[in-house]
């Protein structure tokens, strides 16, 4: 079966007089953005394709907004004017959230359009579901928005690196974070100010929930390990951990020791089962993602014949998630003229997700103790007896309470299982106030 506009095109029909028709769903900040890149490249699109692209409907939820670029005609409330039009081939999904548009993005793929789509809530939960309908009915599903904004990586898994056997993607891919991490790194301020001054400069939304607590970031690593390592992940199955309990004297002694704190979204194949996770990560500060400041997102991946490659750039607003988009709608354009058959993702298969008591990691431990001889043989002890081993202890004075100290310990290697049985061995000592923090550490810092 060939795609819409293929016979004509086989005919002679198809060329620069005829028009690839484009709906788009949703006219939020980067929908509009989207319109403006379309009308703004018109010409230079059209020499890349081989047809003009034309803009037909533009579903939202409000006609009566003004908005720049889309006339009056074009708007609609309604997905069905969006699906009766015929000279509709590409619908552009940029609406977010699960419903409606799952079920938008699923009808238009079975009424034989093809679909470029920057939500990631919808490709992780529903990924699966609607790539085999775009195969069924020989159209095409894109979504390199959906993961990194403007940073090229879903294509790039997809197919240039599709050679390689793929072992770990490791990733900073979420913006509000990373810059709020950022800040605590470089001005030893509280959770709570960052937040704020995040809010104020739009960096973090009124309700920060999804960021904060790694939501987010868990749809974009299901969605990237699902085309690293062809398996199907939901977002509920990754261990997931976000920033709020973080202070200042964190960042502070990850410095002491040689790292810094960033928020990684890990993928791992270990003997044939997947280890998936989202959360705070001491990065030693010479790992080039200890160095991926502010609002930027970053991916690295690890394949047998690449080796190590690393992604770096905006991963969201306006101007950068309309490029992926435009990309994407500009490759299935030209398809669409060339009369080339879909291109199926491969077939992923099931794989058991390790849970927490087995992933092996080194760690950070903050411990707040009574400042008195013989407590840190009382802590090595509980580690010990539980196959723990510590790499390094520092003491650190506070002023919270009289005669209370803080450690700061690392260990070698451990299973998950084995520390949390030490640590609850630890938080009952009667010479310990509380077991403030417990973070993975990865890479080899200063000590």
């Amino acid at each position: 079966m060939r795609w819409p506009g293929a016979e004509a095109r086989a005919s002679g029909a198809v060329g620069m007089s005829s028009e690839i028709g484009i709906a788009l769903l949703g006219a939020g900040n980067v929908g509009s953005g989207f319109v403006a890149a379309l009308a703004q490249g018109r010409e230079r699109h059209a020499s890349h394709v081989g047809a003009p692209l034309a803009l037909r409907r533009v579903l939202v939820r409000n006609r009566e907004r003004n908005r720049p670029g889309i006339a009056e005609g074009q708007l609609t409330t309604s997905i069905e004017d969006v699906l009766a039009d015929p000279h509709t081939q590409i619908v552009v999904e940029l609406m977010g959230g699960e419903f409606p548009a799952f079920d938008y993005i699923r009808r238009a793929l079975v009424s034989g359009r093809h679909v470029v789509t920057a939500n990631k809530e919808v490709m992780a939960k529903r990924g699966a579901e609607l790539l085999a309908a775009a195969a069924k009915h020989d159209v095409r599903l894109l979504y390199e928005a959906s993961v990194g904004g403007g940073i090229p990586v879903v294509h790039p898994l997809g197919r240039d690196l599709l050679a390689n056997e793929i072992s770990s993607v490791t990733a900073i891919i979420n913006g509000t974070t990373n810059y709020m991490l950022t800040a605590m790194t470089q001005q030893g301020a509280e959770y709570a100010d960052v937040l704020r001054e995040a809010q104020r400069l739009g960096y973090a939304e009124p309700d920060p929930t999804d960021d904060v607590q790694g939501i987010d970031a868990a749809y974009k690593l299901a969605i990237l390990c699902g085309l690293a390592f062809h398996v199907q992940l939901l977002p509920e199955e990754i261990t997931r951990r976000g920033i709020t309990a973080l202070t200042a004297r964190d960042f502070l002694y990850a410095r002491e020791l040689g790292y810094t704190i960033k928020l990684l979204a890990t993928g791992r194949v270990v003997d044939r089962e997947l280890i998936a996770t989202v959360q705070p990560t001491l990065v030693a500060s010479n790992e080039p993602l200890a160095k991926v400041d502010g609002v930027l997102n970053a991916i690295q991946i690890e394949g047998d014949l690449v080796g190590r490659v690393v992604f770096e750039g905006p991963g969201a607003g306006r101007a950068p998630t309309s490029s992926a988009v435009l990309a994407d709608v500009l490759d299935v354009a030209r398809d669409i003229v060339a009369g080339r058959s879909e291109r199926p993702e491969p077939a992923r298969r099931t794989v058991r997700v390790r849970p927490p008591a087995e992933h092996r990691a080194r760690h950070y431990l903050r411990v707040g103790v009574l400042d008195q001889a013989g407590v840190l043989a009382r802590i090595a002890g509980a580690l010990g007896d539980n196959g723990v081993s510590i790499a390094s202890v520092i003491q650190f004075e506070t002023d919270e309470e009289p005669e209370t100290a803080e450690l700061v310990l690392t260990t070698h290697f451990a299973e998950g299982g084995p520390l949390q049985r030490a640590l609850d061995r630890i938080a009952a000592l009667n010479v310990v106030r509380d077991v403030g923090m417990v973070l993975p550490m990865v890479g080899q810092g200063a000590r």
